[in-house]
């Protein structure tokens, strides 16, 4: 391919990506670097194509490409190329791939071999299924992985599935003084066998339905009140949120309460729940 070529494809590659024409893009960036791979400026077209990819969830192609930005980079200087590299590495569950991008990138992982299964800082992502979306609270076990620690309320997702989350923020949640990014979710790595119900519950005190909520968490499931979901119009959720201020007392009374266990056991909480005071429960539905 003559320079002259080259020069013509990569000014439609540019106006393909402003046009937000992410495959037509790439593969012109990829017929460049087929003859072109190492000019001073080819990292940036390395990249350019996995990142159309990413935007394409193409990630066996956002891989591919990836690993060949990464390795024109600078290590340990937050370069993107990493993390673009350590998002599509970890869909593909390359681990050694995914800590070697992570550590380009200048994050230390933990030590050892094979998953990542850290204890990286709590955040908070925006599922989507579907034209659904709902903000929940994840612990990160990697910077783009985390496990949902919410009851969702959207049918289809569950307590303890983990995610993949991109890594600009699109929002933010403020808690006991602590600011918490909102991502987007990617997609959904490992389903939770979790199932979703709700039942309604009756309780003299707030602090009864808090000791509900620690009887299921204290067994590795998951409990939401009513009162802890709020919503929000798409402007607000993308803003910065105080959860303190936002977040509606637990109460005492009769509310509804999503529950993340099997249905044996959580009739079993519920019932053992009651005998610790004025307490009832009823209408015990699986909903997802």
């Amino acid at each position: 391919m003559e320079k002259s070529e080259a020069k013509r494809l990569l000014e439609r590659a540019r106006e393909m990506w402003d046009a937000e024409e992410w495959l037509a893009s790439a593969e012109l960036y990829e017929q460049i670097l087929g003859h072109y791979p190492d000019e001073a400026t080819s990292v940036a077209w390395w990249y350019d194509a996995a990142l159309a990819y990413k935007f394409l969830r193409n990630w066996a192609k956002a891989y591919e490409l990836g690993r060949e930005a990464a390795a024109r980079s600078p290590r340990g200087e937050q370069d993107p190329a990493f993390w673009n590299l350590g998002v599509a590495a970890t869909i593909k569950r390359d681990w050694a791939t995914a800590r070697d991008a992570w550590e380009g990138f200048g994050i230390p992982m933990p030590e050892g071999e094979g998953e990542i299964n850290g204890a990286f800082d709590p955040a908070c992502v925006r599922l989507d299924t579907g034209g659904e979306r709902e903000v929940v609270w994840i612990q990160r076990l990697c910077p783009t992985r985390g496990r949902v620690v919410n009851v969702p309320a959207t049918r289809g997702r569950r307590f303890g599935e983990i995610v993949v989350h991109d890594g600009e923020p699109t929002g933010q949640r403020t808690y006991n003084g602590q600011s918490v990014a909102v991502f987007d979710e990617l997609l959904l790595l490992e389903a939770s066998s979790l199932p979703t119900l709700h039942a309604t519950v009756n309780a003299a005190a707030a602090s009864d339905v808090d000791a509900l909520v620690a009887s299921f968490f204290a067994r590795d499931f998951g409990a939401e009140p009513a009162s802890s979901f709020h919503m929000l119009c798409a402007c607000c959720s993308e803003g910065v949120i105080d959860w303190d201020e936002a977040s509606v007392p637990t109460h005492g009374g009769s509310q509804t309460v999503w529950l993340a266990a099997p249905e044996t056991e959580a009739r079993q909480l519920l019932d053992a729940w009651t005998a610790g005071g004025p307490r009832s429960w009823n209408g015990l539905e699986l909903v997802g």
